[in-house]
């Protein structure tokens, strides 16, 4: 069985782990209605995207 030969020091333990971080979404509100949504996708109450009408808006 393998076994490290050394302890993992504080410093090394935490370079490996600096990748393991919660990604919060990037929200924002939308200038014409006011809604969040996340950002470069379709709001899909008003079916537009980058002021154009992409979607059919939801009823």
């Amino acid at each position: 069985m393998a076994v490290p030969k050394r302890k993992t020091s504080k410093s090394r333990r935490n370079k490996r782990r600096s990748h393991h971080k919660i990604v919060t979404p990037n929200i924002v509100e939308d200038k014409k209605t006011g809604e969040f949504r996340l950002s470069h996708h379709v709001d899909l109450k008003t079916g537009l995207y980058n002021g154009k009408q992409i979607l059919e808006p939801k009823k």
